[in-house]
């Protein structure tokens, strides 16, 4: 199994994740034609894609689902609050697949498992894909953790992991006050403190790879964030486990499980 993130921030997410046999899209936060363009720098046809898979109806991770599903004709998998809520943001879809909060999803060889998770949306999902043995969680868009993502996230061997804010810097930071506790309550947004203690809680000697996401720009810095992962895999002794930043701008070099 690869992967790539091909944006991740608050203009705009989306992950690539391939087999063998099957090419997905989790989020497609981009407009239609960005998404194709971050596809083509990685070298993959976009009309080779078997599906999108949309956690939550927030503009930044289904900006182009809509016009993508219609121009390569491919399912979205979307749970049926979520799909209730972005009516407008999807228009018609030819191929919309239901699923449930809490479902196994599969795609060929692709097994995604489903889980809910704490954000300001209708029924916000955490995913884990599989195949082959190989396990890659992604929990981003979340105010806390709790006991049912670290369940899921435990055993993965790459996590994509939201460091979204530095406290001191959120506080400080221009934001109006609703804003920012909007960003730090329950269904906000991870610090990275909070991202740290919720990768202590999942991590495991196989653990290989943890991409850190959703970095805020301007409530953010990388140091600050890679400084609290560094320390929590420290803690359990894991000194190979590599550690990469996911950009807004330019998606992640393909990555590999």
């Amino acid at each position: 199994m690869r992967f790539s993130v091909l944006a991740s921030g608050s203009a705009g997410n989306a992950c690539y994740v391939e087999t063998v046999h099957t090419r997905i899209l989790i989020d497609a936060g981009l407009s239609c034609r960005e998404l194709i363009k971050r596809l083509e720098i990685l070298e993959v046809n976009p009309k080779t894609l078997d599906a999108l898979v949309i956690t939550h109806e927030h503009v930044d991770h289904m900006r182009g689902a809509g016009p993508m599903a219609r121009l390569l004709d491919i399912p979205v998998y979307i749970n049926s609050s979520t799909l209730r809520k972005s009516i407008r943001t999807l228009g018609n879809l030819s191929k919309p697949m239901t699923v449930h909060t809490g479902q196994t999803i599969t795609i060929n060889d692709l097994a995604i498992e489903t889980f809910t998770k704490c954000h300001d949306t209708a029924d916000p999902m955490g995913v884990v894909v599989s195949s082959d043995g190989a396990r890659l969680g992604l929990i981003t868009d979340l105010g806390r953790s709790t006991q049912v993502v670290v369940d899921r996230l435990r055993g993965c061997h790459a996590l994509i992991i939201e460091f979204n804010y530095d406290q001191k810097m959120l506080e400080d930071g221009p934001y109006p006050w609703e804003v920012k506790r909007r960003i730090k309550g329950s269904e906000g947004h991870l610090s990275n403190l909070q991202a740290a203690d919720l990768l202590e809680a999942v991590v495991h000697k196989d653990l290989h790879l943890v991409v850190l996401a959703h970095l805020s720009q301007i409530n953010n810095d990388e140091l600050r964030a890679l400084k609290e992962a560094r320390e929590a895999l420290g803690k359990s002794g894991l000194k190979n486990t590599r550690i990469v930043i996911s950009r807004q701008d330019n998606p992640l070099s393909m990555l590999e499980l």
